[in-house]
């Protein structure tokens, strides 16, 4: 029996130099979008985490999901990836149980290293210890959600009789780790509850379960597929749709080859021409019909539980809105 398959969109809160516009609009607006997303049947929105982008790239989704939280009842909610490194295990574990609670229970966080120096330089963290410095911080934090009072004497974390008060409803924040590499696998393998990624390195996900003592059957995997869309006529999307996922796609493009961190040699995205992107085939346009293939075929090879798309940057509400609605009238009911 395949695993229930939900879906959801990530909402990155940029506000790109050719479509800018006030950002408290901006951020209105979105949440506004998002409510409404959970009224027409979607189960999950997700805030990323970057710094110092030009475009204003969310650098804080700890307070951008309060603000969910308030606005919505059902869905999940929760990090798509926050960045671990440039948090302190105590304070983390706090505001998750805190916002745990004013969710009621429907935090799921995913964490990961990053691939940017000068993000970690922005926070004074060595960006070459960081996965070191994420394995005591998980450690930590899982003691802490388990009503441990704890103390822990680290090479980057010194905590002296640390609890957290009030516990999250669920004791334990729903936790997925994200990343590329075997060292990677193996922390998501050994921490998490899940994995946050690619369907590529699930194999070896899998892999690490098994090294881990753990039934890969059981293994919980959401895939992100932000460079996945659902229209009528996939030639006339691909013309409004494809400016937009572009910028997204050239950002990325900049900051995986800066420091060429990411775990894999080849992350699959650089800046290129809008001509050539929509050549490329990065962008997936899909009818409804073969979107619905799509995601059935994955479900017979893996055990997605939760499919991610996003929003993309500068595309008008209203225009993100039609194809949301399409995608929600026309997929959804085939995965309920």
């Amino acid at each position: 029996m395949p695993t229930k398959l939900t879906f959801g969109y990530l909402y990155d809160f940029r506000n790109p130099e050719p479509w800018r516009r006030p950002w408290a609009e901006l951020y209105a607006e979105t949440l506004d979008t998002i409510a409404w997303t959970e009224t027409i049947g979607f189960q999950g929105a997700w805030v990323p985490e970057h710094h110092g982008a030009e475009d204003g790239y969310m650098p804080s989704p700890m307070i951008t999901l309060a603000a969910i939280a308030a606005r919505t009842r059902t869905m999940a909610i929760g990090s798509g990836v926050a960045l671990a490194p440039l948090y302190h295990p105590v304070r983390f574990a706090e505001d998750c149980a805190v916002l745990d609670n004013l969710a009621g229970g429907r935090l799921e966080m995913a964490l990961a290293i990053g691939y940017r120096r000068r993000e970690t330089a922005a926070y004074g963290v060595d960006f070459t210890r960081r996965g070191a410095r994420f394995d005591e911080f998980l450690e930590i934090v899982r003691r802490l959600w388990a009503g441990e009072t704890v103390t822990f004497a680290g090479k980057y974390y010194q905590v002296e009789n640390a609890r957290i008060v009030p516990p999250a409803p669920r004791g334990q924040v729903p936790l997925y780790i994200g990343g590329f590499a075997e060292k990677a696998l193996a922390r998501v393998a050994k921490y998490a509850d899940g994995y946050f990624g690619n369907e590529d390195v699930c194999g070896m996900y899998a892999d690490k379960l098994r090294e881990q003592g753990k039934d890969p059957a059981e293994a919980r995997i959401r895939i992100q597929g932000l460079f996945v869309a659902v229209a009528e006529d996939p030639a006339a999307a691909m013309e409004e749709l494809a400016p937009y996922y572009h910028w997204v796609n050239n950002s990325y493009g900049a900051w995986l080859n800066e420091d060429k961190a990411i775990g894999i040699d080849d992350p699959g995205l650089k800046p290129m021409g809008l001509d050539d992107f929509k050549r490329s085939g990065i962008l997936q346009i899909w009818t409804p019909e073969k979107a619905i293939e799509k995601f059935q075929a994955m479900q017979a090879r893996l055990p997605v539980e939760h499919f991610m798309m996003m929003m993309p940057p500068g595309l008008p509400q209203d225009r993100f809105r039609h194809y949301a609605r399409l995608f929600a009238e026309r997929v959804l009911p085939a995965f309920r």
